[in-house]
């Protein structure tokens, strides 16, 4: 979406429920993140310090040449250049030439700077992912993020919770870490301890920063390393404070996020199909398949298609082929045409839409290398092109797809085609032997 031709503005797109909730000082600074009245933050206070403490003159031109590509990328979406959008790109601006500069492995790749324009297209192109969604929907997408990040840590298998009572331990947990990553936020960008973000993009820019900072890798001496949230998560099913677990101000020494880590059409339907009438035993499934079913149901509703999201309901009910067009009154042609319309869409919803949550509750997402052993793995990169390596290695360094289309020099719709062959392929290597399609059982 254009946001020129929708001339959309920098303010805050009406009211909304907030989902950072809890009565303490900090979270009611939060319930007032936006307010369509508040005037804007005085900007000398936004500016970082850095960039206030020099003149543009006194800068390395390579960090001059970095703020003004950030800058031109904001205002070509937003429109204008004002305070707080210039506050917003000092702020990538300062993470970026962080991140490189800790990175033995980005200082020694001899590729520095195109290091930080990849870098720094990634933070963008997040801001305005949510910035774009707005206040409203931006807030359910972080939410319906981190909930699927953090499902299977946020409780003890031997609590035995139920759906809805993992969503609400959810919920608790996500308040406390959205408070933390306020002060983080705060702490990082030296700002104020009042900073409070106000307006649309200030609340994009804070949104897309929880994201990344869930998804920084603590290192732990003999335990190798794992995501921040996930520790943070696991502290809190233990009922233990965080702090015997990992200290948060790691954090801030790993500023290395994901993304620097790493610069068949068929291929999850039969366990897909499998899981969803299974009985689930462990608690942790039956989240999963609550959130897959949830997640799948919408985008049949978006696609238009009630007629598929009928024949869901009735096929999660186990029910007969003879049943089901008894209830939806479907003559033996309709249903076979009805049947092909809702693979296709299983289909493009698992491999598209809705791939990272099947293959997570698959126990196929890439950090499990897509369900394959360690020898099919390394089969499994044989056979991929050079550019299918190289989306694979973004992917895993948790690139977005617009930002690794502009570092691959392709459309959205080639990196998500190309992705696509990549899943289809891991699928046909971790089922070599079943060639039958599991719609068709």
């Amino acid at each position: 979406m254009n946001a020129k031709s929708s001339n959309l503005p920098d303010l805050p797109d009406g009211n909304y429920p907030d989902i950072f909730i809890t009565a303490n000082r900090e979270s009611r600074e939060l319930r007032g993140l936006v307010q369509p009245d508040a005037p804007a933050p005085d900007p000398v206070i936004l500016f970082h310090p850095e960039f206030n403490a020099k003149l543009p003159s006194q800068l390395n031109p390579e960090t001059v040449n970095l703020l003004e590509f950030i800058q031109g990328k904001l205002e070509a979406e937003i429109g204008n250049l004002n305070a707080p959008l210039r506050a917003v790109a000092e702020r990538i601006t300062n993470e970026v030439e962080r991140i490189c500069q800790n990175s033995d492995r980005i200082q020694n790749s001899g590729e520095v700077i195109p290091w930080k324009q990849a870098l720094a297209r990634h933070r963008i192109e997040k801001c305005l992912t949510y910035y774009r969604l707005g206040s409203h929907k931006g807030r359910v997408e972080l939410h319906s993020t981190l909930s699927a990040m953090v499902y299977r840590h946020v409780s003890l298998l031997k609590d035995q919770l139920g759906f809805h009572g993992r969503l609400n331990l959810i919920d608790d947990f996500l308040q406390i870490y959205y408070i933390e990553v306020l002060k983080a936020f705060r702490r990082e960008n030296q700002l104020l301890e009042d900073f409070t973000p106000r307006i649309r993009l200030e609340l994009a820019e804070f949104m897309a920063f929880a994201e990344h900072y869930a998804r920084r890798r603590i290192h732990l001496p003999g335990y190798g390393n794992q995501q921040l949230i996930i520790l943070r998560a696991q502290s809190f099913a233990r009922k233990q404070p965080s702090e015997s677990v990992v200290d948060i101000e790691l954090a801030m020494e790993s500023a290395r996020g994901d993304e620097e880590e790493g610069y068949g059409r068929s291929f999850v339907l039969k366990q897909l199909r499998e899981q969803m009438v299974a009985d689930m035993g462990e608690p942790t499934d039956s989240v999963l398949r609550g959130l897959v079913l949830n997640q799948l149901l919408d985008y049949l509703h978006d696609q238009g298609q009630q007629e598929c999201v009928d024949y869901l309901v009735l096929k999660l009910q186990d029910m007969s082929v003879a049943e089901i067009d008894a209830i939806l009154n479907l003559t033996p042609r309709q249903r076979d045409y009805l049947q092909q319309r809702f693979k296709y869409h299983v289909e493009k919803f698992s491999c598209s839409h809705g791939w990272k949550l099947v293959h997570q509750w698959l126990g196929a997402d890439l950090e499990d290398n897509l369900g394959l052993s360690s020898q099919r793995w390394q089969f499994f990169i044989s056979s991929l092109s050079v550019d299918q390596r190289q989306l694979l290695e973004l992917k895993r360094g948790q690139m977005g797809d617009r930002a690794i289309a502009k570092v691959m020099n392709c459309t959205l719709k080639q990196i998500q085609s190309r992705w696509y062959k990549v899943l289809e392929l891991a699928w046909q290597v971790r089922n070599q032997a079943q060639n039958r399609s599991p719609i068709e059982k």
